[in-house]
């Protein structure tokens, strides 16, 4: 360009037109340059790779009706106000009518920046600004409403590769972290990294004007890893997941958080005459184990909270072998003895003043040439001698042993976790678990336990009626399923009772919400649910405090 610029003003030098007609040649030669470099940076600009920013607001909008212009929550407001001057709620009414409760509206590009801070903003619908505890739902309908939606928003979102997600409180900061938590988890450790899904960061959204509450955020956080952990053991595959592997899982995964772990061999439950639950896991190569997990938040003296978790890490019926259908899901039969192990992390990383000991049987109930069989008698530590009817309901018989161990520590209360009867799945379906107790007291509080996290659960009858069914058999002190056609849970908790001599006991079989089908709880994907680990967090949380009872909505 500069030698055709020389050469014109050479040939047009003599003539005063000429020379100013080169010039403005190369004015506009240098103009069209700096313009293209600007333009050449400005698209190196736009096409940078900028980091994939989302936020979550709420709107509480009634949804019967559809002309309901909607209501921001108050952070989403001062969003709505200092970062995009009220365009949000514009275009948020323009779309049409407002999410309902579980339901995410995606809003791009809509803070007026050419780059916006936030690539993406999803709306989430929150439904009525009055909804509190529902007496007839046993459920705090605002918090579920949190749950539901925000995990909605951010599993949309982890589809669209999103970093980070920022979560406003939504009117209660620990369910707001329980919904995105447990709504991106996903099992994926055994895939190929290169085709796993991408999971985002979550951070809690807040500003410099508004009080952060990043306590219930943490609270609601370690709540979610709790279930995610019971997730990640029951979704293990059983050849990968014995006896022995899970004995090293729960030392990895404890002894981190400072909840001491004891190993106990097959040696040590036979001097302790456990013969009931060494019977089942006789058939498996697999020796069985027990552990003994103990977390002391507070003096030594004080009586423990004893969790029993039912750990029978492969369920194959034993010689009354289950159906095809059935056997896929039995890997997660240890449901009890993750939820205990994800249970005390919980309480640890809470730094709760409790004392817990944990006590998990671990063993593998298959077919095998030393199987135990229908008709054989077994003695549990008690001396009480069971008559094994059918070698499919071994839950019980790992369960009765560990119930009479519990005993030594003088416990506040005793809980267990199993899964018992796959009846409860006619009697609740996903709805709730079951709980059997002989306290009222304890049902109450997990009651009300399970009313604040969603996770509910219903109590059944615990009566003589049952108990006369477990002890009809003449030739031996109790059976393992009982005379009689129906009533199969209610017999396994009258069952367990025979082994708890005194003191305040509670069993919560969970054999209905062992699965789930990834379309009843938007935060919970299809497979293992994890369930009811929250719980049971919260039930000991709430030990603690005075005041549990729920509040009434206005």
């Amino acid at each position: 360009m500069f030698g055709v610029s020389r050469q014109l003003f050479r040939i047009c030098k003599k003539s005063p037109v000429c020379r100013r007609h080169v010039a403005e040649v190369m004015r506009r030669s240098y103009a069209s340059q700096a313009i293209n470099q600007m333009l050449l940076l400005q698209q190196m600009e736009m096409c940078a790779d900028q980091p994939s920013r989302a936020l979550v607001i709420g709107v509480y909008a009634d949804e019967e009706d559809k002309n309901d212009a909607g209501i921001l929550t108050p952070a989403g407001w001062r969003f709505n106000l200092q970062r995009t001057h009220g365009r949000l709620i514009e275009v948020l009414r323009m779309s049409g009518p407002m999410p309902r409760r579980g339901e995410a509206r995606l809003l791009f590009a809509i803070e007026p920046e050419r780059i916006p801070y936030y690539s993406v903003v999803a709306v989430v619908g929150l439904g009525k600004e009055c909804l509190g505890y529902n007496p007839y739902e046993v459920l705090d309908e605002q918090k579920e409403a949190i749950r539901r939606s925000v995990a909605a928003a951010c599993r949309i979102l982890a589809e669209l590769d999103t970093d980070r997600i920022e979560v406003e409180n939504c009117g209660h900061a620990e369910s707001a972290a329980e919904g995105a938590a447990l709504g991106i988890w996903l099992y994926q450790e055994l895939r190929d990294p290169k085709t796993r899904i991408f999971v985002p960061a979550i951070d809690l959204y807040a500003t410099k004007d508004e009080i952060c509450d990043i306590e219930g955020w943490r609270i609601g956080l370690q709540k979610a890893a709790a279930q995610n952990l019971t997730r990640q053991l029951q979704e293990m595959p059983s050849n990968l997941l014995t006896p022995t592997a899970f004995a090293q899982n729960v030392v990895e995964v404890l002894c981190k958080s400072g909840v001491n772990v004891e190993v106990k061999v097959e040696g040590w439950a036979e001097s302790q005459s456990m013969h009931a639950f060494l019977a089942v896991g006789k058939a498996s190569c697999e020796p069985p184990i027990f552990l003994e997990l103990s977390y002391y938040g507070t003096c030594a003296e004080e009586r423990p909270i004893v969790l029993v978790g039912q750990g029978i890490t492969y369920d194959a019926g034993g010689l009354c072998l289950k159906k095809k259908g059935e056997l896929f899901h039995m890997r997660g039969d240890m449901t009890g003895a993750a939820v205990v192990v994800a249970t005390c992390r919980a309480v640890a990383g809470l730094r709760l003043p409790v004392n817990i000991r944990g006590l998990i049987p671990l063993c593998e109930n298959v077919v095998g040439c030393n199987s135990f069989r229908p008709g054989d008698m077994v003695k549990s530590m008690n001396g009480k001698t069971i008559e094994v009817q059918c070698t499919d309901h071994e839950d019980v018989l790992v369960l009765a042993d560990a119930l009479l161990y519990g005993q030594n520590f003088c416990p506040k209360c005793i809980i267990d976790i199993g899964t018992c009867s796959g009846y409860m799945r006619q009697s609740l379906d996903e709805a709730a678990c079951g709980v059997f107790t002989n306290s009222e007291i304890l049902w109450q509080q997990i009651k009300h336990a399970s009313m604040h996290t969603g996770d509910r659960v219903w109590r059944f009858p615990l009566w003589n009626y049952y108990s006369k069914a477990v002890r009809a058999g003449q030739r031996s002190d109790v059976q393992n399923y009982g005379i009689g056609r129906g009533g199969r849970p209610c017999k396994a908790a009258a069952f367990l009772r025979e082994f708890v001599p005194c003191g305040q006991w509670m069993h919560i079989d969970a054999t209905n919400v062992m699965v789930t089908n990834g379309l009843d709880f938007e935060y919970l994907r299809r497979g293992m649910a994890g369930r009811p680990t929250r719980t049971l967090v919260e039930f000991i949380a709430q030990t603690i405090c005075k005041d549990t009872a729920p509040k009434m909505g206005k």
